[in-house]
């Protein structure tokens, strides 16, 4: 392929993504995640296969059902809601400035690397690029490539988008700080489903001042790693955004046992609790019991919801460290503290 075929691919690539869907405009257009019940009909799909998405590797009847109920909707918006939320995000996006994707980034992206999987919610590069938006505009002090790149060393699903070799020319086309980032966020992705990190640094938050650092394993290798203190803040600044991406579309107080608005919302009161958000990420949970508003389910789905909430959290915790063990990946972790006389 010549450089000229090569650049037309890139531009062809960027140019084709469709737009952001409208609850991620939302989201990037008012910094938050909203439950958009009575905005919107949510209806499953009558063929769906997981088999093309992040979730193929997912094993289990009932994780697959779990998912596949999450994710299997088709989403009608209320024409009133709808225009609202695309005028909120075209002032957004003419206030403010996004950089353009780096296209040395794309080629790589395109050449290097296999993102043929869907996502929760159309093509793996729509949500990249959500969480590139997002981070360009909310968490503005720190460069939204990560998130844009923050898969492409593992998903918690063990579907890997390069390979390991690789990684020494991703380095070259990112700072030390982003290259750090990318390379840790599939482990403390993993590590937040795990449970034990959160759990861990509550059970010191009477000296997250004393902390210097976190060491882990890289996902895609095993190496170990690691992150200063500062880092690790950041870090899970950049996972609380990557979040948002996950959030249902509307009717939460019934959906509250979702994992991954349970691993939201812990990580949000964390944050909040311990003053270290960094990101605009908003959030209001329901806190009174609330009845579905136009969404139907399958049998599936209501089942699923009638699965306890903590299950659901353990259920996704055994999950991601069943993927680690098939690849040799360790979950294990140390905080480091400085010395006190």
């Amino acid at each position: 392929m010549n450089s000229a075929q090569e650049t037309d691919d890139v531009n062809a690539l960027i140019s084709n993504t469709p737009e952001h869907s409208l609850q991620r405009k939302a989201a990037i257009a008012w910094g938050k995640g909203t439950d958009h019940a009575g905005k919107v009909r949510v209806i499953p799909l009558q063929e769906f296969d997981m088999n093309k998405t992040i979730f193929s590797t997912l094993k289990g009847f009932l994780p697959r059902m779990v998912i596949k109920a999450k994710i299997a909707n088709q989403v009608f918006w209320d024409e009133k809601a709808a225009h609202t939320i695309d005028s909120a995000y075209r002032n957004d996006v003419e206030r403010e400035v996004i950089p353009p994707v780096d296209t040395a980034l794309i080629e790589f992206m395109l050449k290097e690397c296999d993102f043929s999987m869907e996502h929760a919610d159309g093509t793996f590069l729509e949500h990249l690029m959500f969480c590139y938006d997002y981070c360009a505009i909310h968490f503005p002090d720190y460069s939204p490539k990560v998130l844009l790149l923050h898969s492409i060393l593992g998903t918690a699903t063990n579907t890997f988008a390069m390979e390991a070799k690789k990684i020494p020319a991703l380095r070259e086309l990112l700072t030390p700080f982003e290259a750090l980032h990318v390379e840790a966020f599939p482990s403390i992705f993993r590590l937040l489903y795990d449970l034990k990190l959160l759990k861990a640094l509550r059970a010191n938050s009477h000296r997250l001042s004393d902390l210097e650092s976190i060491s882990f394993h890289r996902v895609i290798d095993n190496e170990l790693m690691s992150l200063d203190a500062e880092d690790l803040w950041v870090q899970l600044n950049y996972q609380l955004i990557h979040f948002v991406d996950f959030l249902p579309v509307a009717n939460w107080w019934t959906h509250s046992a979702d994992p991954l608005l349970q691993f939201f919302e812990d990580l949000s009161s964390f944050l909040t609790v311990t003053d270290k958000r960094m990101a605009k990420v908003e959030f209001d949970m329901p806190r009174s019991k609330q009845q579905d508003i136009g969404e139907t389910r399958t049998v599936g789905g209501k089942i699923s919801v009638a699965i306890p909430s903590i299950l659901k959290k353990v259920l996704a915790a055994k999950s991601v460290r069943e993927f680690s063990e098939e690849i040799g990946h360790s979950l294990d972790f140390e905080l480091a503290w400085k010395q006190t006389s």
